[in-house]
């Protein structure tokens, strides 16, 4: 599903991601752990088309993500921060979404799935932070994706609306790459983490392994040997 060789990415001076090599098989959740400033979003940009890269070679369902957009409709893509306009109703912008893809969700199925169908007709920009969320979730499964890329998924959610999205992620039939600050969303999520450090990967293992705060403080603080 993905095939990462030797990707860097610069930023004037400042390196993101230095000789990141990776390879994520059909079925299986990754989870991306890292400090602020790690390289986490970059690498996911760049993966998702969206950010062009220094060097390397990347393919994203057999195509290079900088150059080809034919595999757009195949993927879905939650972002950090929402772009849905604010005067669509819920309902509405699911619509939207739906009429862009070949086999999309009902619309219907999307509200009971994140649990919107009390907000269903009210404009986005009225919605709490934990509302828009489950709309942003909504709006990246609407085609049905196969790969599904969670930047910060569950930023913004109680505990209840964590578990509530944590069902919905683990009964997808998708490819799942996501990146989170939370340790305890890794673990219950993922099949695999991979830790990231100072734009390279430092680690990349079970969570029963990584998924421990000892181990993920000590591979991310700058002064500990993660060779």
């Amino acid at each position: 599903m993905i095939e990462i060789k030797n990707l860097s990415h610069r930023y004037r001076q400042s390196v993101a991601l230095a000789n990141v090599t990776l390879d994520v098989p059909a079925g299986q959740v990754v989870a991306i752990l890292g400090p602020n400033g790690a390289g986490k979003t970059t690498l996911v940009e760049i993966l998702e088309g969206f950010r062009r890269r220094t060097s390397g070679d990347v393919r994203v369902l057999g195509v290079d993500p900088g150059s080809s957009r034919s595999a757009r409709d195949r993927i879905g893509v939650l972002l950090q921060t929402t772009s849905v306009e604010p005067q669509l109703s819920v309902r509405e912008a699911l619509r939207l979404y739906h009429g862009l893809y070949p086999r999309p969700r009902p619309v219907a199925e999307l509200l009971a799935l994140l649990d919107l169908e009390g907000v269903a007709d009210r404009r986005a920009g009225t919605l709490s932070g934990g509302q828009q969320r489950r709309l942003d979730l909504a709006l990246a499964l609407v085609g049905r994706p196969e790969l599904l890329f969670l930047d910060e998924p569950t930023t913004g959610f109680d505990p209840a609306a964590r578990r509530m999205a944590w069902n919905v992620i683990r009964a997808l039939d998708s490819t799942v790459v996501l990146t989170t600050h939370y340790l305890e969303e890794a673990a219950q999520l993922a099949d695999r983490i991979v830790v990231i450090a100072g734009g390279r990967i430092v680690a990349d293992g079970d969570p029963a392994t990584l998924g421990d705060e000892d181990t993920y403080l000590a591979l991310t603080n700058p002064g500990a040997n993660c060779a």
